[in-house]
């Protein structure tokens, strides 16, 4: 069966989102550290922390928390020449940032949301290294809001001011690698109440609240800024938490597929149920492949690692089970078994493969006791790490006698997902004692203008078409086109440069990430007011990007490019039309096309089109 198959309804499909977006303030939330994102290169020196679980105020150990202590990892932190002693968690944190709380209380504006008394942080235990104090500091700022969707309204659960975690740089031979840079950014997390019914609406209800979150100006733009996480379940299934949505193009992919996954996974336990299947003990079962061609086993026990092995009663052919694009149930034994530090799992609906003969498949039945209806899957590794990665196999191919478990899972490139870890639960989250509590006031703040009216006012002010003025609206050179146009540069022309011309240049490789606004406004008023013809802005962008110390008067003068009075654009059109006079003579008005060309390139750019277009027909007339 494919999702397009399927009817939401009829399923009980429920899903909500929880969107998290990068806030654009000059220091982070708890100190005084800038938030520009930098190169690990840039890394000066670098420190090591190992993590663990502590108790919630009830004495209780979140169980995603307990889980991921049991993987045994150096997490490795990259400081920079801005890292401060509150970022390596060796010193307490500042108050909170003023500019991140005025911004947040916005956002709740737009979204209709119930602003809180008191603004309390608390601590949420992360111990995945993302963090170097093993928590992440949060804090309730509004609850209570809505947004409309074509397909009905969809409540806004809350939202929370929060720190954003560290950068994962890579996996390293005893952990993992984090940049210090991205922490502490403020983040604000908005969490809907599950009124989303189809994957269709879960896209639009997240682009709603992107439009909202950009209307402020003051959130940060460009890939990793937002990410979006998709709470999903059916009827007969469970609550998942897919994280890391990166892309809104994957939402309505991600929720088809993860609603087959649970389809699928609810046939499998249905015909598990049929079959009476159950899932038995690990048995080492290394014996079997003491002369392996495998490569995988064979390298293992060369290393002194053992294979560990569990009957699967009732699994044959269930195992193998697509139950996403690419992803089967076996692959869900495998991420459970990689989680411990295996590279994977075999399992006898893909054997005999991978070097593993059938002569090896039949003495491995015969070793756990399986029957024709029966799978057995082994691990290979470390006597330790197959241990702890059988068990896990073990533990999760009992779950699909159940049905769907509850869990967090990983957003894949693909629109899939893989096994995270468990749903976190209440026991993650204490009081933070070192942050003082503020008493926001929402009248303190101005409710900004809506991207959407922008479009509107930039169609009916300045005479733009929906398509340019929706282009500057969303995008994010909107304050300096307001401004320059505010100073009587025409809109039209500045819409142009700011959006078409600029994406132009870089797809020409032209870096113009580095002109700056004073770059752009200068050049707009300069093409505006004469100075420069409108055939000269990208050569006059190029030389800025390429040089950024150059003003935009200084560019004209080193690539020549002031303007020309009519009477030296006649002469070279005359020039021009002269070298051609045969062909002018036999064709007429037809040459136009091929001397306009040549007189555009004998001006170099420094005549407007318009003018030289005007005088070249009056000369080829002329002489027609």
């Amino acid at each position: 069966m494919t999702a397009a198959d399927f009817d939401y309804e009829d399923l009980g499909l429920v899903a909500g989102l929880e969107i998290h977006q990068q806030l654009d303030t000059a220091t982070k939330l708890f100190c005084n550290c800038p938030t520009a994102i930098r190169e690990p290169e840039a890394s000066d020196r670098s420190f090591t922390r190992y993590l663990h679980p502590t108790k919630s105020e009830l004495g209780e150990i979140d169980e995603a928390a307990l889980e991921e202590s049991m993987v045994d990892r150096e997490f490795e932190y990259l400081a920079y020449d801005t890292t401060c002693l509150v970022e390596e968690d060796d010193e307490p944190p500042h108050r909170i940032d003023a500019e991140a709380m005025d911004t947040t209380l916005e956002i709740a504006q737009l979204l209709d949301m119930d602003v809180v008394d008191h603004v309390n942080v608390m601590r949420k235990i992360v111990v995945d290294g993302s963090n170097t104090t093993g928590f992440q500091r949060s804090m309730l700022v509004g609850n209570d809001g809505e947004i409309q969707t074509s397909e009905g309204s969809v409540g806004v659960e809350d939202i929370l001011l929060e720190e954003e975690s560290c950068q994962r740089v890579e996996e390293t031979d005893t952990g993992v690698r984090f940049s210090l840079d991205r922490l502490g950014i403020p983040l604000v997390e908005i969490g809907t109440k599950p009124d989303i019914s189809t994957p269709e609406q879960a896209r639009e209800a997240a682009e709603r609240i992107g439009m909202l979150l950009r209307s402020t100006g003051k959130v940060k733009r460009g890939l990793g800024t937002i990410r979006q996480d998709v709470n999903v379940s059916i009827a007969a299934g469970a609550r998942i938490e897919l994280k890391g949505v990166q892309s809104l193009d994957d939402i309505e992919d991600l929720v088809r597929n993860e609603v087959r996954r649970q389809v699928e996974l609810l046939d499998i336990r249905d015909e598990l149920d049929d079959r009476d299947a159950s899932v038995g003990d690990p048995q080492d079962v290394t014996d079997v492949f003491a002369d392996t061609d495998s490569g995988v086993i064979e390298g293992a026990l060369s290393a002194g690692g053992r294979v560990q092995a569990v009957l699967l009663s009732g699994f044959d052919g269930l195992v193998g089970r697509e139950i996403q694009p690419d992803r089967r149930l076996g692959t869900e034994l495998s991420d459970h078994a990689k989680r411990h530090g295996a590279g994977g799992i075999f399992h006898t609906d893909e054997l005999p493969a991978y070097g593993v003969t059938e002569a090896e498949v039949d003495a491995l039945r015969e070793a756990v006791g399986a029957g024709p209806e029966d799978a057995v899957a082994i691990v290979a590794d470390d006597p330790e790490t197959a241990e702890l990665a059988i068990d896990a196999v073990v533990e999760r191919a009992e779950t699909a006698l159940a049905g769907v478990p509850e869990e967090t899972r990983d957003a894949t490139a693909e629109a899939t997902s893989r096994y995270l870890r468990p749903l976190p639960g209440a026991a993650r989250m204490y009081p933070e004692t070192d942050v003082p509590p503020v008493e926001p006031d929402p009248s303190d703040v101005e409710t900004p203008e809506l991207l959407t009216e922008k479009v509107e006012r930039y169609q009916a002010d300045h005479g733009l078409d929906e398509g340019l003025a929706r282009q500057v609206a969303y995008g994010q050179r909107w304050p300096l086109f307001e401004s320059v146009v505010a100073d009587g540069v025409d809109a039209t022309l500045a819409a142009g440069v700011l959006e078409s011309t600029l994406t132009e240049l870089r797809r020409d490789d032209v870096p113009v990430e580095a002109l700056t606004d004073a770059h752009l406004g200068d050049t707009l008023r300069l093409v505006d007011g004469g100075d420069v013809p409108r055939e000269g802005v990208e050569d006059l962008l190029t030389a800025l990007a390429e040089d950024p110390s150059l003003s935009a008067t200084e560019a004209v003068e080193q690539e020549d490019l002031g303007g020309v009075d009519e009477s030296e654009v006649r002469e070279a059109i005359v020039e021009v039309v002269e070298r051609n006079a045969d062909q002018v003579e036999a064709e007429g008005m037809g040459a136009f096309s091929a001397l306009m060309g040549e007189c555009m390139g004998a001006l170099r750019g420094k005549a407007d089109g318009d003018v030289v277009s005007d005088v070249l027909r009056e000369e080829i007339q002329k002489r027609a």
